[in-house]
């Protein structure tokens, strides 16, 4: 059985998929994934706080240090981007402000269409905005039908 390229067994293809993010403190961390941004709360345990995100679920880790990450960890895709940012902003979140991205005044980055039509990652046109966790995750918010 092959082990690489097209015919390469797909082990992983369609197993349901878990997201992590660390944090210092899960009483400060449910705060702000439970209460902030209003996520479904399956449990708390030693470890982690324990979330339904859209039916995939988030593991809110507990960890002695963070160390940061200067790039997206943990991002959503949302149908009304100004709507969110607007909801998110008056629940006290600041948006990211990022160097060499031209933000609009609400912080959000729209992606330039290339000559193919698409930038990479992200069509032409599709629109983002970062912030950060009590930890410094840097997380996003992104609309990608423009």
């Amino acid at each position: 059985m092959p082990t690489e390229g097209p015919h390469a067994p797909r082990m992983l293809d369609g197993a349901e998929l878990v997201a992590f993010v660390a944090t210092t403190d899960l009483e400060r961390s449910d705060d702000f994934y439970g209460g902030v941004l209003g996520l479904h709360h399956i449990e708390t345990t030693p470890f982690a706080n324990v979330y339904d995100v859209g039916g995939t679920t988030l593991r809110v880790t507990l960890v002695q240090q963070r160390t940061p990450a200067p790039y997206t960890v943990l991002g959503w895709k949302v149908a009304d981007i100004a709507a969110t940012v607007a909801t998110l902003t008056a629940g006290g979140i600041v948006m990211k402000r990022v160097d060499g991205m031209n933000q609009d005044e609400a912080g959000i980055w729209t992606a330039p269409v290339t000559e193919s039509g698409a930038l990479r990652g992200a069509s032409g046109g599709a629109r983002i905005a970062w912030f950060e966790d009590p930890d410094g995750n840097v997380l996003s918010v992104g609309q990608m039908d423009p």
